[in-house]
């Protein structure tokens, strides 16, 4: 199976690349001094920058700061969120951005952060899109790797229940729990990733409990992320990184999904998300790989928020909202008058 490549600017799509399906990842060296190779070609200095997602991006703090301040507009214009608990954790919340419609899909976003940091509060800048497509946007909180002694297990478990408690209440604010949609940014696209190869069915749950997701500027195989500096703050096991490396778990995926990254990422977020995308053609499954031009790590999610951005589209699409279809484009049909409603998609 080929998956296609679809290569964004900032203002108009520049073509499509057919790939084909890709081989097994390389096996790295055992951690060694620097100057010495540790994964790929990289010594131990070159891997630990190539995850500093800042590395390539010298306007980190004001693009961060700006997802604070976008969100608070959105919260203006569209009112605080219902907060609910999803699980019995102090942490353990979600923020839920309603949209004005029955049976309404809901899109569920997962924050990024290194696993150390963040909040659903400042990730409602993507809010308003939704909600103006009459989508539920949910946001849920969730435990810091270093206050759950060091392990990524207790953050997967929290967002297993935040899911399943979704799935469970949709009807409940209006949701229609056969039309829940996910994504995620970093290392939110990693748990997001680990999310869409859960095996629900072990929890009660129908396997195809999500039906689409978009995963962002993520990383899918934990081996060179465990020997880069951030297996100095996660105690990685053996089990841990087989176990939360979506790569290795595809017989668990059950919808299609959208894998994005910025040209400007540093090499191991580009590979990562390229070897991911070829894993997933290889294993039978629908997938579609953007590289977003002129973007780095923390820019490129911002697109999220514009029906005519990057990543705006092409979720929308991948819900059904948007038709994108060449029909409706040599139409010339606007944006608008390609909205949707997404009434049919299989239970």
């Amino acid at each position: 199976m080929t998956f296609k490549t679809k290569t964004i600017t900032r203002r108009t799509a520049i073509g499509n690349i057919a790939l084909g399906a890709a081989g097994t990842l390389a096996v790295p060296h055992p951690q060694q001094a620097f100057g010495q190779a540790v994964w790929l070609d990289m010594d131990q200095e070159a891997l630990n920058d190539a995850y500093s997602q800042s590395k390539n991006a010298p306007n980190t703090a004001q693009v961060v700061a700006r997802y604070g301040t976008n969100s608070d507009l959105v919260r203006q214009h569209l009112g605080e969120p219902r907060k609910f608990a999803y699980g019995s954790g102090d942490v353990e919340t979600l923020d839920l951005y309603r949209a004005d419609a029955p049976d309404a899909p809901v899109h569920i976003f997962i924050h990024g952060g290194a696993w150390q940091q963040g909040s659903a509060e400042g990730y409602a800048f993507p809010a308003e899109l939704f909600v103006n497509a009459g989508i539920h946007y949910v946001v849920p909180d969730f435990s810091f790797v270093q206050d759950v002694g060091d392990s990524l297990y207790p953050i997967v478990d929290e967002l297993r229940r935040a899911i399943a408690w979704v799935y469970r209440n949709a009807r409940q604010f209006g949701g229609d729990p056969a039309r829940i949609f996910l994504s995620g940014h970093s290392s939110g696209a990693h748990l997001a990733a680990v999310m869409l190869t859960t095996d629900w069915e072990a929890r009660g749950l129908p396997d195809n409990i999500l039906k689409g997701g978009m995963c962002c500027s993520g990383m899918f195989d934990l081996e060179p992320v465990r020997l880069s500096h951030r297996g100095e703050y996660i105690a990685f096991t053996d089990e841990m990184e087989h176990d939360l490396s979506p790569i290795r778990h595809l017989d668990k995926l059950h919808a299609p999904v959208i894998v994005a990254y910025g040209s400007y990422e540093t090499r191991e977020f580009k590979r990562q998300s390229e070897a991911f995308a070829r894993a997933v053609a290889a294993a039978g499954k629908p997938v579609e790989l953007i590289v977003a031009e002129n973007y780095n790590h923390f820019e490129v999610i911002e697109t999220l928020a514009n029906p005519h951005g990057i990543l705006g589209r092409a979720v929308l699409a991948q819900m059904a909202w948007l038709d994108l279809s060449p029909a409706a484009s040599a139409a010339g049909q606007p944006v608008s008058a390609r909205l949707r409603m997404a009434s049919t998609l299989s239970a």
